[in-house]
């Protein structure tokens, strides 16, 4: 078995129990890695506070233009990942997790600057709360995939031809929503029987797919927020 289960039981509940589970492994002399969205914000925050109550030495990178800018305002220092060779420990959050392991992200279009520092972190945690951890992910939420628009016709006859149907996410505006790299997202409705595995290897394969939501071995550690506990998934 790649993983055990457990539960961290709390202290009494705050909004930022997540957030402190997770900063638990951080320790001063740090290169920390955050990913974008709401519950990486929330951990964020909770290091931002954390650095400036115990006066710890901790840089950080960002896995987005808002997460960067967020970490700045709150006083952090921001390393440049592209002279940064490995990180210590990544932080982020997901749009769905499951019981092995696996996670999905996308919701935010960071997919592939979150896979980089994922990637190059030697441990990974990932936190979620309740009604995001699910029996097997893509089952609650589509899959995110971050596309070229050069060729983009073309690229989704190679994704309807893996018998996938997705739809160019857009903004309120009805403009194209665009990654921070630049790209398309095109967001995907499994059903539920896909081999996760199989299928994150036809995407890597497709000329026109820069990267997908699928993030299947990256976990180390996963916290899920039970609200009057902390549940753990932890890789062995």
């Amino acid at each position: 078995m790649l993983w055990h289960k457990g539960s961290v039981l709390s202290e009494p509940h705050t909004a930022d129990q997540l957030a402190q589970a997770a900063l638990a492994h951080v320790t001063s002399g740090m290169l920390v890695g955050l990913g974008a969205g709401r519950t990486a914000a929330r951990g964020l925050r909770a290091l931002a506070d954390r650095v400036r109550e115990e006066n710890l030495d901790i840089k950080c990178v960002a896995a987005s233009e808002g997460t960067e800018q967020l970490a700045k305002e709150l006083g952090l220092t921001v390393a440049e990942f592209a002279s940064v060779e490995q990180i210590d420990l990544l932080i982020d959050g997901a749009d769905e997790v499951d019981t092995q392991m696996r996670v999905m992200k996308g919701s935010r279009g960071a997919m592939t600057r979150e896979r980089i520092l994922a990637w190059a972190s030697q441990r990974r945690i990932f936190m979620v709360n309740a009604d995001k951890a699910t029996d097997k992910i893509g089952t609650h939420t589509p899959l995110p995939v971050a596309v070229m628009a050069f060729g983009l016709t073309s690229t989704r006859r190679g994704i309807r031809e893996l018998g996938l149907r997705g739809v160019c996410r857009r903004q309120m505006d009805g403009d194209f929503f665009i990654t921070d790299n630049g790209n398309l997202v095109i967001d995907i409705e499994l059903s539920g029987s896909e081999d996760l595995s199989v299928l994150a290897g036809q995407l890597n394969d497709l000329p026109g797919v820069i990267d997908h939501g699928l993030f299947l071995n990256e976990a180390d550690l996963i916290l899920v927020d039970r609200g009057g506990e902390i549940e753990v998934l932890e890789r062995e």
